[in-house]
């Protein structure tokens, strides 16, 4: 039996067929509003469920509750605004109960949104209650202070998919992936989330996760990201290396997750948990510094996030792993939990150091990295 999805239904918005035509004919004579990739892909994220309960983007009512409470209107748990921002003089041209032709800057119609709220907002309250901060350092705040004075709310009808020339294969669905757990015969499923390429600390804790589930669903993050991470094709190659080797072909699926990284940390990781849950997942896992950036949260702060919810307002439970280090001493990769020894025993680097060094054309230490996936970070990293 899968789990339900996030609110007890995977939401559907795609529109097919005789009721798609009608309304890509309508479309053409209603206002128009130009989307960057990164807001079409969050209508398109909705309309496929991987946002479920939400069926478009946020009115005033549930964008409030959010950033104060971590609650929706209906009372379930949901930790980031889902939003659509525009300018004031873009908002004054736009009627409540109007249907609003979404388009890529080219103008090709992708979605209709049945707009049923517009409303001001405050940026700087959202910044500092979502992620902590005010900081324009903090490149999820700078996104909030790009967007337009007013937030546009209303149900999405998804009308074209956004055509895309990488990891296609990798692209499924909410309801594809639940597919694949019932062929697969999983009972228990452990999503992981990551923007960065695969380490052997990151093996280390899908692999004592994998030792509890059935199945292991890896979503590497392909959508927008800062400058500084590595490339999106050579982060998704190093899974498939390690996939191909050192994983049961039985027990792994890898799906890309298309949502863009807002690096809120502990507000994030819940949502991370959530999506993980509309794609059929029972468990997540949740370690260091989970979706943070720079020293704006705690080390453990996203696993303590989880706190602030009872177990079953969640639905999905998340793994909590200390930070994974090799210990020369042990001889294994190992964490605070499980090793007694002191860290002058312990390899380990920074993200930064380890980047530094692929710049370089250099290995890192085989402990922290395998040779094969550290030649593909080279490939794509080297100066």
């Amino acid at each position: 039996m899968l789990i339900e999805a996030h609110g007890g239904k995977l939401v559907n918005r795609v529109l097919e067929g005789e009721e798609r035509e009608e309304l890509l004919e309508k479309a053409a004579k209603m206002p128009q509003l130009k989307l960057s990739l990164r807001d079409l892909t969050e209508a398109e994220n909705i309309a496929i469920g991987l946002y479920s309960p939400l069926e478009g983007f946020m009115t005033e009512d549930d964008y409030t509750k959010v950033v104060e409470d971590m609650y929706l209107s209906n009372g379930l748990p949901w930790t980031i605004p889902v939003v659509l921002g525009v300018s004031q003089a873009k908002a004054e041209s736009l009627e409540v109960d109007q249907d609003v032709a979404l388009t890529d800057s080219e103008g090709t119609v992708y979605a209709i949104l049945h707009l049923a709220d517009k409303y001001e907002y405050d940026q700087e309250q959202e910044a500092q209650l979502v992620y902590k901060t005010t900081e324009t350092e903090h490149p999820g705040v700078v996104k909030v202070y790009e967007r337009g004075e007013v937030l546009l709310g209303g149900k999405i009808s998804l009308l074209r998919r956004i055509e895309h020339k990488l990891f296609n294969e990798y692209r499924l669905d909410p309801k594809d992936v639940r597919e694949l757990i019932k062929e697969k015969g999983w009972n228990r499923v452990v999503g992981f989330q990551t923007r960065n390429p695969i380490h052997r600390a990151h093996e280390y804790i899908q692999k004592c996760a994998l030792e509890i589930c059935d199945g292991l669903l890896l979503t590497p993050l392909v959508g927008e990201t800062k400058g500084t991470d590595v490339p999106v094709e050579y982060r998704v190659e190093s899974y498939e290396v390690v996939m191909n080797k050192i994983y049961p072909q039985n027990r792994t699926g890898l799906a890309v997750f298309p949502a863009a990284m807002r690096y809120a940390g502990p507000r994030e990781a819940v949502f991370h948990a959530l999506c993980r849950k509309n794609y059929g997942c029972t468990h997540f896992i949740v370690g260091r510094d989970h979706a943070g950036v720079g020293d704006y949260y705690g080390t453990y702060e996203a696993q303590e996030m989880f706190d602030n919810f009872k177990p079953e307002e969640i639905g999905i439970e998340p793994l909590r792993f200390d930070h994974a280090f090799y210990c020369k001493e042990c001889e294994s990769m190992a964490t605070a939990k499980t090793c007694p020894h002191g860290q002058e025993d312990h390899i380990f680097l920074s993200g930064t150091k380890v980047r530094g060094l692929l710049r370089d054309g250099q290995r890192p230490p085989k402990q922290m990295t395998r040779p094969e996936v550290a030649d593909v970070l080279i490939k794509g990293m080297a100066k």
